[in-house]
Formats: structure tokens, sequence, C-alpha cells
């Protein structure tokens, strides 16, 4: 579980760091994105990878934010299909009228995130003296 977690903050960062240099890309995939059936796909991954960070939560070097975004990717994952593809079109939407800076701004925060994830579960955690 602690490589499946490592891979979800390289994939966050990875992500974000593209819609960073290119924000086109992303919102792009994202579009690409909205059909019910990849929509309930991202829903899955969204609990799978939720689940793994619980897991590894315990064992991190941060268990209580480690867990804290583990349930936020649960729920995000089990709410996700019922937003639906109209709701979850005019959010890209949203973020796309507002422009490209604001997007790599997101985006900037992702590479955050992936970056925390990966220092978080990628070594032991620590203990207080």
């Amino acid at each position: 579980m602690r490589l499946l977690a490592l891979i979800l903050g390289i994939a966050v960062a990875t992500i974000g760091a593209v819609g960073v240099a290119a924000p086109s890309i992303v919102l792009d995939f994202g579009e690409s994105l909205l059909t019910p059936t990849l929509l309930y796909a991202v829903a899955a991954a969204r609990v799978v990878f939720g689940a793994a960070l619980l897991w590894v939560a315990p064992a991190s070097r941060t268990p209580m934010i480690i867990g804290a975004i583990g349930v936020l990717l649960i729920l995000a994952g089990v709410l996700g299909p019922f937003i639906g593809i109209e709701h979850s079109r005019a959010m890209l939407d949203w973020l796309f009228t507002h422009g490209p800076w604001f997007t790599r701004a997101w985006a900037s925060i992702a590479v955050l995130l992936g970056l925390f994830i990966v220092y978080a579960v990628s070594g032991p955690r620590r203990f207080a003296p």
C-alpha cells in the first residue's frame, strides 16, 4: 500500500507540474474524462487511493494529515458520481474562464500536495522524544 500511496503522490505532483507548464493540456485532459464511464472510473480510483492513504497513514510521518487527505479522497470518490457530468463540466469551465495564471496557481497547489504525500509516506513515522 505504501507503494500505491507513493505512486499517488508522484502522479498528483506530475499532473500539477504539467498544469503549471501548460494549463490547457490539463484542462483538455479533464474535459476528456467527462463521460459517464470515466466519471465512475475516476471515482473508483479516488476511493482506492483514499483507502491506500488511510492504510499507510499510521506509519507515515504525518498520520493525521495523510489520514484526513485519505478521507477527503474517499468522500470525493463517493460523491463524484452524484455531482454528475454537467456540474463537473461547469467546474472546469469556471477554472478555464479565470485564465491560465489562475489554473497555474491551482496546479502549483497540486504539485505541493503530491510532494507532501511523497514525503509523508516515504519515510518512517517520527516519534517525539
